[in-house]
């Protein structure tokens, strides 16, 4: 209790007052987005995607990292862009814009995509099942290749809309629909399933030649998107409806026949068995609350991971039938323990994770704007506790959406905690993550939106500094791995909801963390069941072991987390999180009290909150001896005309329209060099290097503002000469 009212009083402090941020918003200038060839966000040269094919098709290599099949030893960190196009986002691409687009993709550093709700689009205006529309289907096969001559992976969703390929809908993209429960239970939604994989998967691309589930570009299946069965079932969840579909019931009672054998032996199991509740009658009822803790809850996780497992044995026989050879994940959501039991026996873990989650587009809907470095990243936290250790890990879906006002926080977040757990993929998901062109005539790019991150310049801004501190390796991985033992459905509780606690998953933002096999455990530091540890003994463990160095500055009371590495220190009751490497220096702040010294970049002072970041681009790719830099500095973005209903502008009441306005600010830095003369020029939102707006020489100390004569931009390019 003593520590929990110091981090309340402590949070008040630090975020009751905070910074004063400019009330001024700027119009983005910018129409085109497509970069040019040697730009400074072109990322080509020193990110380069080489050829795909048999010798570097995607493998589980060496301690379960992703590697190329010739050089398994060797892991590869990947970039991933989603694409999740619908016809309110413009759909897919024609040939000549899927030349284009892939093109980009590979200049912004991706080497990997997402292709997400491809059965929806397939089927958008259908009236007959598998009734594929021709235009669409060619598209897509053709945006594949145009990937693949990129160097840019395929990760692709056996199933993503409820509705599969069933004919005569309209809401695809939508909760209608139940297949995904279906699957579990029924044999016809299973074969349904089966021949969407034979017809999508398995049709030869015209334009590879092969098709694309036998093609080395490939790497990834997730067989149904947030598939679990209790997630599917609180999708579902609707006032004055039952929680479990009655479908359950049936597999549900052969299951506790089977395990139980009589009612009578049942009745000593659940005190809460009815007298007109019989195993042989098959009419034991379904759980009447979730959320009431109770032995038949149990017995119900209990039954849904031996069906999830079993589902994914039969479903990835499917897969490995039609000559797939890459990896296969499953439900990629819901980070329960229940959940995580049933991923135990995947190739791949596959998680989706979100801050500050926003239920649609309409009037009314809502956001917190809260901070995530003030709850200690939990959306990450909890996702890396749902790994299991010695298997790629593919962060399949993630944002910090739009409208919060502490979004930029994700761009620095995200990479440099998913680098230090040396996960394989990072994806933010949107309807993508670059559009070639602001003012595109479709419904959901006529301004920024939740999962519109391409429109969104703090976003775009993220994606940048994701590409230079993850994919380029910027940010290293721990060599400290605490595992968290697991020993079966033992660890299951009558909780349906539980999940691996806070209190230890704060151990993430220290070194690696994951699931294993509790009776694989060596003497190393572990969380053991039943979770009774603290995480301010594992860490005085791992400084008496020499694993953790002992100078290293946690201090859980104070809401202080450095990185095993030395390289990240998250100050959740200041609101700071600070990166310090190499080749990049940055720092996320919604409080700024006192100058933040990086080693080589120091912030002086800021008039609001913001990213700011410094990244070497050369070939030195050192802050300390390089002379040419890419400035970050990310503060706010809406959308013209954008109204709230509420002063703290958490719920919206109009979404607005382009142009995009950016927040003006300015922030105050120097950077340990001195040289003859420097220059920083603005970089536009397009790649664009501007006529230089500040200009000195010696010591390299400036007053940075994003409002400069080419338009405001949160790009810079400092060049030292």
């Amino acid at each position: 209790m003593g520590r929990r009212l110091f981090a309340v009083a402590a949070m008040l402090l630090a975020f009751g007052s905070p910074m004063r941020a400019s009330d001024q918003w700027l119009p983005v200038r910018e129409v085109s987005l497509e970069l040019r060839t040697g730009s400074p966000l072109d990322f080509s040269s020193f990110l380069p995607n080489g050829t795909i094919d048999a010798d570097r098709r995607m493998v589980a290599g060496a301690n379960g990292r992703l590697a190329f099949a010739s050089s398994p030893e060797k892991p590869e960190r990947m970039l991933c862009a989603s694409l999740a196009w619908s016809p309110a986002s413009g759909g897919f691409p024609d040939h000549e814009t899927a030349d284009r687009y892939a093109r980009q993709l590979a200049m912004h550093g991706y080497n990997l995509s997402r292709l997400h709700f491809v059965d929806a689009s397939l089927m958008f205006g259908r009236d007959r099942d598998f009734d594929y529309d021709p235009e669409t289907l060619d598209r897509i096969h053709y945006l594949l290749a145009a990937l693949k001559r990129n160097g840019i992976y395929w990760m692709i969703d056996g199933l993503s809309s409820p509705r599969g390929v069933y004919g005569g809908f309209d809401d695809r993209w939508d909760n209608g629909g139940n297949l995904k429960l279906d699957l579990f239970v029924d044999d016809r939604a299973f074969e349904h399933w089966k021949r969407m994989q034979e017809t999508i998967l398995a049709r030869v691309n015209p334009y590879t030649g092969v098709a694309p589930i036998r093609d080395d570009a490939l790497a990834v299946v997730i067989l149904a998107n947030e598939n679990g069965m209790e997630f599917d079932t609180v999708v579902h969840d609707r006032p004055g409806k039952a929680p479990y579909d009655p479908l359950l019931a049936k597999p549900f009672n052969n299951w506790l026949a089977k395990r139980y054998g009589s009612t009578e032996a049942l009745a000593k199991a659940w005190p809460d068995l009815r007298s007109d509740e019989m195993i042989e009658a098959r009419s034991v009822e379904l759980p009447a609350d979730r959320y009431g803790d109770s032995a038949r809850l149990r017995d119900l996780q209990a039954f849904f991971i031996e069906t999830e497992r079993a589902t994914t044995a039969r479903m990835s026989e499917v897969l490995r039938g039609l000559g797939y050879r890459g990896l296969i994940s499953n439900y990629n959501n819901w980070p329960t323990v229940q959940a995580s039991l049933s991923r135990r026996d995947l190739e791949a873990v596959t998680m989706n994770t979100y801050h500050d989650w926003v239920s649609g587009y309409a009037p009314g809907s809502k956001t917190t704007q809260a901070s995530s470095i003030a709850d200690g990243v939990n959306y990450i936290r909890m996702i890396a506790a749902a790994r299991w250790l010695g298997r790629p890990f593919v962060v399949s879906e993630y944002d910090h959406l739009f409208w919060n006002r502490y979004r930029y926080e994700a761009g620095l977040a995200m990479p440099a905690y998913a680098a230090l757990q040396g996960w394989d993929a990072l994806c933010r998901h949107g309807h993508g993550p670059i559009v070639l062109t602001y003012g595109e005539p479709f419904a959901h790019k006529k301004a920024m939106l939740p999962y519109a991150i391409a429109l969104d310049p703090v976003a775009r801004a993220g994606e940048t500094l994701a590409a230079l501190l993850y994919r380029r390796g910027d940010v290293a991985t721990s060599d400290v791995t605490v595992p968290f033992a697991v020993r079966g459905e033992e660890d299951l509780s009558d909780d349906m909801q539980a999940r691996e606690p806070e209190h230890l998953t704060d151990l993430a933002l220290i070194g690696r963390i994951g699931l294993e096999d509790g009776k694989d455990l060596g003497k190393t530091p572990a969380v053991l069941q039943p979770r009774q540890q603290s995480s301010e003994a594992l860490l005085e463990s791992l400084r008496q072991g020499g694993a953790l160095p002992r100078d290293n500055g946690t201090n859980i009371d104070a809401g202080i987390y450095q990185s095993s590495t030395g390289e990240i220190v998250l100050n959740r009751f200041a609101g700071q999180l600070r990166v310090a490497t190499t080749a990049t220096e940055a720092a996320a702040f919604s409080s700024l009290r006192a100058p933040i010294d990086l080693g080589v970049l120091r912030i002086e002072g800021a008039d609001g909150n913001g990213l700011v970041a410094v990244s070497a681009l050369d070939g030195e790719a050192s802050l300390s001896k390089s002379r040419r830099f890419l400035l970050i500095f990310a503060t706010d973005a809406q959308n013209t005309g954008m109204t709230f209903r509420d002063t703290e502008e958490k719920v919206i009441e109009d979404f607005g329209r382009l142009p995009v306005l950016i927040r003006e600010g300015y922030v105050d830095i120097s950077m340990d060099r001195s040289v003859p003369s420097w220059s920083v020029s603005p970089v536009g939102l397009d790649g664009t290097a501007h006529a230089p707006v500040l200009k000195g020489k010696g010591a390299v100390a400036f007053r940075l503002s994003n409002d400069v004569p080419s338009g405001p931009t949160t790009y810079f390019l400092l060049e030292l000469q």
